[in-house]
């Protein structure tokens, strides 16, 4: 059975499926494999384009009517959520009246901002990638930065104005949903649940083989330096990509949230199919 599987680049994502897109492991799917930005990936399931893919938790509100969330794959945890960040420090109230680079509208840490600055306004979409220096070269005032940019944005001048992940955790006491696998319904129940089994035995190889994974994950990363690239790992790949588990009143708090201010539909569809 062919299956149109996308995932990004990132290393988190890449560390994930790699024994999935190498042949690693014992199953009966052909996986056509498609790699890009997850803000191209949200907008993919918008049109159904994928039948199993990453997408941002704000994307998989606005297609929960289509798409279930898988148990395994997700970025999630604490420590890990979007930064703003600025060529110098700056009270968040000033952000109003400021030009912000975001990584796409649909993207949990786009999300997040509005739920932090709900009148927020002067927003230019960009690829996350070259947000930083847009910020650092004075294009815009301030960036929305996420995945390996955590790491690497004082390399750019660049000053930590808000931790959104901080704040949502201060705010809620539970961990920020990020991004998370998806699965087209229509697959049904027997299909998404041996995919779901599949994804976290990928995850469990690449802990026990990470060697195997590296040369993989530094051919599609941004920053090819080891310890960004392990950095990234470890924030982004833990025990809730092996399973979701307690993190679920995360999503449901950030869906509830999102759907009372009208930021995403609210649907009938449960979050998991089963």
């Amino acid at each position: 059975m062919k299956i149109s599987l996308g995932y990004s680049p990132c290393p988190n994502d890449t560390f994930i499926f790699y024994a999935l897109s190498h042949d690693k492991l014992d199953h009966d799917f052909e996986f056509e494999v498609t790699l890009s930005d997850v803000e191209t990936l949200n907008r993919m399931a918008l049109i159904k384009k994928l039948d199993i893919t990453k997408a941002s938790f704000h994307g998989f509100g606005l297609v929960m009517d289509e798409y279930c969330l898988l148990r395994s794959g997700s970025a999630f945890g604490r420590g890990c959520g979007p930064l703003i960040v600025a060529k110098r420090p700056m009270d968040p109230n000033e952000l109003y009246s400021k030009r912000i680079a975001i990584p796409g509208k649909m993207t949990t840490s786009y999300l997040l901002l509005l739920l932090f600055m709900p009148d927020v306004k002067n927003i230019i979409e960009m690829p996350f990638n070259k947000i930083m220096n847009a910020v650092s070269m004075g294009t815009v005032d301030a960036g929305l930065i996420i995945h390996e940019s955590r790491f690497t944005y004082p390399q750019y001048g660049l000053v930590k104005l808000v931790d959104l992940g901080e704040w949502w955790e201060e705010k809620t006491g539970l961990p920020i949903p990020l991004g998370g696998i998806l699965a087209r319904r229509e697959l049904g129940v027997p299909v998404i649940n041996k995919i779901d089994a599949l994804i976290r035995q990928s995850i469990e190889y690449a802990f026990r083989h990470p060697g195997q994974t590296r040369e993989y994950i530094k051919k599609n990363a941004q920053e090819l330096d080891d310890e960004v690239i392990d950095q990234h790992i470890k924030l982004y790949v833990n025990d809730f990509s092996i399973d979701i588990g307690g993190g679920v009143a995360a999503v449901e708090e950030l869906m509830k949230t999102a759907q009372e201010l009208d930021i995403i539909p609210v649907s009938s569809k449960p979050i998991f199919i089963d």
